[in-house]
């Protein structure tokens, strides 16, 4: 069957604002909803090469460089990619136009039908995600797992459109979807079964005015929620768990620090060395917490976050236990490259901000060299401080932040400046002892020097693992 969306999208003008992985997914989607698809992007065509190959050229009008917001003028619905500012002046004159904007998400939101299991927070989304698809996956559901992860959400609604077209089945019984504060600032029926926000810290102020702002935007996750719906809440961060009476959902927790307040239906939380769980409505023992493969403090939250969605989902707890004690974490995030001459060598370029870095610091009980720096978000490095005074033997600054991090940490002498990263592999290299750790856990954002993050851990890994 046909869906309104697509009935509603048909022969409509779409400009696709933002030519990065979502951006691609969305032009697809809109194509094969039969849409008339212009694609906007600042950057030239030299920047974009391999990224205009994946489109259909003859099915989509281009515009790009200085004069892309003229493609804007005659567009009946805007999307946007998350990177996009969605109050640019571009967009305000296309609203004043009475023209809708509209997120990725948003867009591919429209053709699902199956439950969303959606996710956000300024630490641990992708990791929770992760591990929320691994435990439905084994036991035996059909599962994308994506969204600001990996995979644009559009790449399944893609699927589902097709399968409908074609007279198939959905592809899917559920979706597991990270999501950013960025996708969720024009949400407006964007509605998942399940919902959390894992965690809120100081992220982002480059594009918020206050933390407040960034809150409110994380908070969009819950506005079409029913009462036959699910709010999972962090009840150890106080921004998140104050956010819980706003909800129309079920609320449900997780806490590091029982019990469960009486206002929440229930949950999963660490009592001693036991991960335990209320969430099915009986007291049941998910696991210990030594037998959760991942390294970290923080990881142990997003252990029982999973855990929560996958109980919820009908997981049996067999499947649950299995991904714990066999997840080994993702790539970029606290991730072991090598151990060489008794030093340990960690990529957490997934640590763009200050409190993923603080993270990192407090999951090494050894001496580290860390290598920090990169473009700057507005983040206060002055919080970094104690941390580094405690537990690194050595600070190798990086890209441009480094001298706003060595200001931050005045008085702490064992400072090294690197003008490239393999400066700072090399140096940290030469200079860590057996029993230490190097670890890249920048707290910063990649542009300055990298494509993304993952361009930087990459990079990174390819240079310790060239060490002779």
């Amino acid at each position: 069957m046909v869906s309104a969306e697509t009935m509603e999208l048909a022969g409509s003008k779409v400009t696709v604002v933002g030519l990065a992985r979502s951006g691609v997914a969305a032009t697809r989607l809109l194509q094969a909803a039969g849409a008339q698809v212009t694609v906007a992007d600042k950057k030239d065509p030299s920047e974009l090469g391999h990224i205009l190959e994946q489109l259909d050229r003859s099915r989509v009008t281009v515009s790009l460089g200085g004069g892309y917001e003229s493609a804007l003028e005659t567009a009946d619905l805007v999307v946007i990619s998350p990177g996009v500012p969605y109050r640019m002046d571009a967009l305000e004159r296309v609203r004043r136009r009475g023209v809708k904007v509209l997120s990725e998400l948003e867009l591919a939101s429209r053709f699902l039908t199956a439950p969303i299991l959606a996710v956000t927070g300024t630490n641990g989304k992708s990791t929770t995600v992760t591990l929320i698809g691994k435990m439905l996956q084994r036991s035996g559901k059909r599962v994308f797992v994506g969204g600001n992860l990996g995979t644009a959400l559009s790449e399944a609604a893609g699927q589902v459109l097709h399968a409908a077209q074609a007279g198939r089945p959905d592809p899917f019984d559920l979706l597991v979807v990270e999501v950013s504060s960025f996708q969720l600032e024009t949400v407006e029926r964007f509605h998942p079964w399940i919902a959390a926000i894992l965690n809120v810290t100081v992220d982002h102020q480059d594009r918020y005015d206050s933390i407040d702002e960034y809150i409110a935007a994380k908070q969009r996750i819950f506005d079409n929620q029913t009462a036959s719906d699910y709010a999972i809440f962090n009840l150890d961060d106080a921004r998140v768990a104050a956010l819980r009476r706003y909800v129309k959902g079920r609320v449900l927790g997780f806490t590091r620090r029982p019990p469960l307040p009486p206002d929440v239906a229930g949950g999963t939380y660490l009592d001693g060395d036991r991960i335990m769980t209320t969430v099915t409505g009986e007291l049941q023992d998910v696991c210990r917490r030594g037998e959760i493969k991942i390294i970290g403090h923080h990881n142990i939250e997003n252990a029982m976050a999973a855990a929560t969605y996958a109980l919820l989902s009908g997981c049996p707890l067999d499947a649950i236990r299995a991904v714990l004690n066999e997840f080994p974490g993702l790539e970029h995030a606290l991730e072991i490259v090598r151990d060489r001459r008794g030093v340990r060598f960690v990529n957490d370029s997934k640590g763009t901000n200050v409190d993923a870095t603080l993270k990192a610091l407090e999951s090494i009980d050894q001496p580290i060299w860390l290598i920090a720096g990169g473009r700057d978000k507005g983040g206060d490095f002055s919080r970094l401080a104690p941390a580094i005074r405690q537990r690194v033997k050595r600070l190798v600054l990086i890209g441009e932040a480094a001298p706003l991090i060595a200001e931050a940490v005045t008085g702490y002498q064992a400072i090294d400046r690197a003008g490239t990263l393999r400066e700072a592999v090399e140096l940290a290299a030469a200079g860590a002892a057996a029993g230490e750790v190097v670890l890249m856990s920048p707290a910063c954002a990649s542009f300055d020097m990298f494509a993304d993050y993952q361009d930087r851990g990459r990079q990174f890994k390819a240079l310790v693992n060239g060490l002779p």
